[in-house]
């Protein structure tokens, strides 16, 4: 079968036999850059090889059922199994093969407001998480509670973007130049996160630690990158809790060393783990 992670700017193509991969592409043409609603062209220029190669089943999860996607699917509502999930594919039109696309995933947090989720589902399912706590960092951050391999809630953090808001965008930005991670610099801004005064007072602080000539224009990045996830580690992690952390390895890394200042146990995954996910869930569905 042939799984297909398609993003807002990317779009990832896997193909897998007896549930391993086996060949892979990527793509730059995420649903923002899919002009005229042109998916099951896009799709057939990035697969049509293993298509003429006898594969007939595709299975497409993330943004491209968004409303902004291919056809936009219902999110459904926690708790959810991978079997449940599975139930509820939507079939989109394409010649030569059954294309269907999986629904999101919906929670409210503890005060009632609304979470959402697309993408992050199948890698969730794809680590095979029996019970326990996963992290997928990203733009929007998701912190993920799995009982019984049903993913019964989770919440976003928005951490991500405002980085780059902050990065680019404010006077902050007059303080730091582009540069690899400075892992003290890293570390330092994750400990300030313990500090009272909130994330507010601290982000000024960023501004003012550079003035005074404690931090440089090659590690207040790196700084403000700590001090974000920082807080974000604090707010979602129970103390001693194992962290499944899931994603691209440059980001897991990073979470994974706050996570471990921070009093949490982390365990690295794969960014393959969507694809795997993605072929559970196909195995799981009704083929037309």
């Amino acid at each position: 079968m042939i799984a297909v992670d398609w993003g807002t700017t990317s779009c990832r193509a896997y193909r897998l036999q007896r549930g391993a991969i086996v060949d892979r592409r990527e793509a730059h043409t995420g649903i923002l850059h899919v002009e005229n609603g042109a998916f099951a062209a896009t799709l057939r220029l990035l697969i049509g090889s293993w298509l003429a190669d006898g594969e007939t089943r595709v299975l497409l999860g993330g943004m491209i059922g968004s409303r902004s996607g291919w056809v936009e699917t219902a999110y459904v509502p926690c708790p959810v199994s991978r079997s449940e999930l599975a139930r509820m594919l939507v079939s989109v039109p394409f010649e030569g093969a059954t294309v269907q696309v999986v629904p999101g995933v919906s929670a409210n947090d503890a005060a009632g407001v609304p979470e959402f989720m697309r993408g992050e589902e199948a890698q969730i399912f794809g680590a095979d998480i029996e019970t326990g706590v996963a992290c997928l960092p990203g733009s929007h951050s998701k912190w993920v509670r799995v009982v019984d391999r049903r993913i019964v809630d989770f919440t976003t953090h928005l951490t991500g973007e405002a980085f780059a808001a902050l990065r680019a965008h404010t006077i902050l930005a007059r303080t730091m130049a582009d540069g690899p991670t400075e892992q003290s610099a890293f570390d330092a801004g994750v400990a300030r996160s313990a500090d009272p005064g909130g994330v507010l007072h601290h982000l000024f602080g960023v501004r003012a630690l550079a003035l005074v000539g404690r931090l440089t224009e090659a590690t207040t990045s790196s700084y403000l990158s700590g001090l974000l996830i920082g807080h974000e580690v604090r707010a979602a992690l129970l103390p001693h809790t194992e962290v499944h952390v899931i994603g691209a390895a440059a980001l897991t890394e990073l979470y994974a060393r706050a996570i471990l200042a921070c009093g949490g146990r982390p365990r690295r995954w794969p960014d393959d783990t969507a694809a795997l996910g993605l072929s559970q869930l196909a195995e799981s569905a009704q083929w037309t």
